[in-house]
């Protein structure tokens, strides 16, 4: 039988595919049908909404991403067991009905939207404010600096939502979110929305900066690749 891990990490991956994959297209998609550098508000628009679309296209594989970190933690006689993400899939379908798939869809998608607008549009509000106003050019130094900063905005403006999503799709039955609100100020007060801010930044931190690195090159290949001239002078 395969390691909790590696289980969890099949979820792990078909959760990028299908959440990041799409709200990353999206979101570039949108950019280029607006020729020249658009405006911050317009940004958190194409942000917001490609965002809900990712939401909506990764929530199932968020659920069983979610159900496989938490299995263990559960009592023997609780825990789901999921062989992998595929087999989850199936499992929550026939034991639970498709529309489980979709459980928790509305705060996961305003919580895509959040990450996405504070991620994708802070990120490249930062980098132009870098160009702008400073020495640096469209290099690696400016993608790390923009992306750290946009990790540090997507991490607080996202935990409240986190915390919401978490307790929402580990659940076992469906209960209302004002009810859940309701529930957990009273057990842990207001601090509940920042409960585990460090570990995301941890987490979400170097996972943004490796993301717009990676994107950031990927981009300028394609251009040379392409023959379409950079926007910015790099060196």
């Amino acid at each position: 039988m395969a390691s909790g891990a590696s289980t969890a990490l099949s979820a792990s991956l078909l959760r990028q595919i299908t959440y990041s994959t799409t709200r990353f297209g999206i979101y570039e998609y949108l950019k280029n049908l607006n020729p020249g550098t658009p405006a911050f508000p317009t940004l958190v628009a194409m942000a917001s909404t490609s965002g809900f679309l990712g939401g909506i296209a990764g929530n199932p594989a968020d659920i069983i991403n979610v159900r496989m970190q938490h299995d263990s933690a559960l009592p023997a006689a609780q825990r789901r067991n999921y062989r992998n993400a595929i087999d989850g899939l199936i499992r929550m379908t026939r034991e639970e009905g498709w529309r489980s798939l979709f459980r928790g869809v509305w705060p996961n998608s305003m919580r895509a939207v959040l990450m996405t607008a504070s991620q994708l549009a802070s990120y490249d509000v930062f980098k132009d404010l870098l160009l702008t106003h400073t020495r640096l050019t469209d290099n690696l130094t400016t993608h790390f600096s923009a992306s750290i900063l946009a990790g540090f905005v997507a991490t607080t403006i996202c935990s409240p939502v986190d915390v919401i999503k978490t307790r929402v799709m580990s659940a076992k039955e469906s209960e209302g979110l004002v009810k859940l609100l309701t529930k957990i100020y009273k057990v842990e007060g207001a601090g509940w929305m920042f409960r585990g801010w460090l570990p995301s930044f941890v987490r979400l931190g170097p996972h943004t900066v490796a993301t717009f690195l990676f994107l950031e090159q990927h981009k300028k290949w394609y251009r040379r690749l392409k023959g379409i001239e950079e926007d910015y002078e790099a060196v």
